[in-house]
């Protein structure tokens, strides 16, 4: 049985490395720790994108290029790489703006907003840069090529 969940078992155990990573990537870049980057989205690696292609890599050797069940995979990780990098990012960077706007707003009029969705905490970073991902889809690869070969 384990045998055959080596596609899922390698896709999780890659998403759960990409999460351990994150806290480790952020110290090395802004040198400082900040561990609660092991439960966010975002950061470098994309552990969606680790996910996926762990997944379809693991899909592909079990079962073969040629099936079925390898270009549903394959399909559905575009998406959830192209989303990753395209959709959930450019959503963060609206955030962003929209932060921005409601401070200019405040600091440079007299209106007061006082709707509570002015003031509702969002999270800025929600998807990655490419860079990111493409270290997702190593490290996925990486992960499910070994598992392939060890089990």
């Amino acid at each position: 049985m384990l045998k055959n969940m080596y596609p899922f078992v390698a896709a999780l155990l890659s998403l759960i490395i990409a999460q351990l990573l994150k806290p480790i990537f952020y110290y090395i870049t802004k040198k400082e720790w900040d561990i609660s980057s092991i439960s966010q989205s975002g950061g470098f690696p994309s552990s969606h994108s680790a996910l996926v292609s762990a997944l379809t890599l693991a899909v592909g050797l079990q079962e073969s290029f040629s099936s079925t069940l390898f270009a549903i995979t394959a399909a559905f990780s575009v998406v959830v790489i192209y989303d990753a990098a395209n959709v959930r990012y450019y959503s963060g960077l609206n955030i962003k703006v929209v932060k921005q706007l409601i401070k200019d707003i405040k600091a440079q009029t007299d209106i007061e907003l006082q709707d509570p969705v002015y003031y509702s905490k969002i999270k800025e970073v929600l998807g990655h840069r490419w860079f990111e991902v493409f270290g997702g889809i190593i490290l996925g690869v990486i992960i499910a090529y070994l598992m392939y070969y060890l089990r």
